[in-house]
């Protein structure tokens, strides 16, 4: 019944992952086979509506998958600015980090999201954190070679 409820999300389709999860709320905490909550799947896909539905039935903000991502990781990760305003707006957490060290800002660099890692910086993204090889997110932008991104972090 998971490996449904979870291909629902991913599918985008609102109307079963609602009777699904007002039939068995247990859903709400659970993971599939990857570690992922409902919640870090519906986001990682953009499915904006399943997102907001499993945000009003208490989904877990900064609960992590297998690999300590947070929803909010996924998002910045695929450049998903609405996402990542929705999840900081609802309470989380932008200075996690993964079992690799890396945070939101990290992810925002090396993927060059410049308008996610500026939203991170107004958020107060630390800029120091260094993940598990010692690289910060200024770093990761100065390996991927974007100007824009490099200035801003470093104004920062």
């Amino acid at each position: 019944m998971n490996e449904f409820f979870f291909n629902e999300i991913r599918n985008g389709n609102f109307a079963e992952v609602r009777a699904m999860l007002e039939k068995n709320p247990l859903l709400l905490d659970s993971k599939d086979q990857r570690g992922s909550t409902p919640l870090i799947l519906s986001t990682y896909y953009d499915q904006h509506e399943i997102t907001d539905l499993l945000l009003e039935k208490g989904a877990k903000i900064d609960a992590k998958d297998a690999s300590g991502n947070t929803a909010l990781m996924g998002a910045c990760f695929k450049g998903y600015t609405d996402v990542v305003n929705k999840l900081i707006d609802e309470g989380a957490s932008i200075n996690e980090r993964n079992t690799m060290g890396a945070t939101c800002l990290i992810y925002a660099a090396t993927f060059n999201r410049q308008e996610i890692a500026k939203l991170l910086l107004n958020k107060g993204a630390d800029t120091n954190i260094k993940d598990l090889r010692g690289h910060t997110a200024l770093d990761h932008a100065k390996m991927q070679g974007d100007p824009t991104l490099i200035a801003l972090l470093e104004n920062s």
